[in-house]
């Protein structure tokens, strides 16, 4: 069942944008075929790592459901909310065993201290970043911890697709999304009261290419997290911290 928490919502744009893409979402994402699949289940892996029963997690912009699916298998007790109904809806039909909230991330239906953690793929950067911190510090426990995957703005794809107005549009990104340098990035995260922060860059696996590449591409992706300045141009990152 979907809980819809009547607020004030930021961005109607984000509503009009899932509402659009609801279709076909996962396909956009790039988490179908044998290339997204695998980045897929390596975000998942990393979300989920501290994850088991007695944890109560929330996950923010949780979309169609796909990580909330991986999340709840873990057994943890799951609420997740996003702020499109149309995206809720698809989320809903996997019928699983989580709570759905309607809400903005900026303003979100839940009591202080309220989870241990709090993770997320690819929404910090479609937020009011400052209040979607703040609402996101407020819920979370003391000694509760943040687990999100965001794009790298260092990356060349994520840079052209966010400069270019023809790859915005091509690419279904909106004129609200950004991406993240993790310097400033963890700069942030302290200024908003996180400590133990980590950022580190990851997945050199492009997933426009076909699936024949798969085991090629993890190979590569690998070697090139490990050499200095390079993996500084991955295309996302991978964020923790502790409230």
């Amino acid at each position: 069942m979907i809980k819809k928490c009547t607020n004030d919502v930021r961005i109607e744009n984000e509503k009009a944008h899932g509402k659009g893409i609801a279709a076909d979402a996962e396909s956009l994402w790039h988490w179908a075929g044998p290339i997204g699949t695998a980045r897929y289940q390596r975000r998942v892996e990393y979300l989920s790592s501290g994850l088991h029963r007695g944890v109560r997690c929330l996950e923010v912009g949780c979309g169609t459901g796909v990580f909330t699916q991986g999340l709840a298998s873990t057994g943890a007790d799951i609420a997740a909310v996003d702020i499109s109904h149309d995206l809720l809806m698809r989320s809903s039909k996997r019928s699983l065993p989580v709570q759905l909230f309607q809400s903005d991330v900026g303003h979100l239906p839940f009591k202080n201290d309220s989870f241990d953690e709090v993770v997320g793929s690819s929404i910090l950067h479609h937020l009011n970043i400052k209040l979607g911190l703040e609402e996101i510090y407020r819920v979370l426990k003391r000694g509760g911890r943040i687990r999100f995957t965001e794009p790298n703005y260092l990356n060349p794809h994520v840079f052209l697709e966010r400069k270019v107005p023809f790859l915005r549009k091509r690419l279904s990104v909106t004129k609200y999304e950004t991406a993240f340098i993790r310097s400033c990035l963890k700069k942030r995260l302290v200024h908003s009261g996180f400590s133990a922060v980590t950022i580190e860059p990851f997945d050199f696996m492009y997933p426009f290419l076909p699936g024949s590449f798969l085991q090629l591409l993890r190979a590569f992706s690998e070697l090139m997290e490990k050499i200095p300045f390079v993996r500084e141009i991955a295309g996302s990152l991978q964020i923790t911290g502790v409230k």
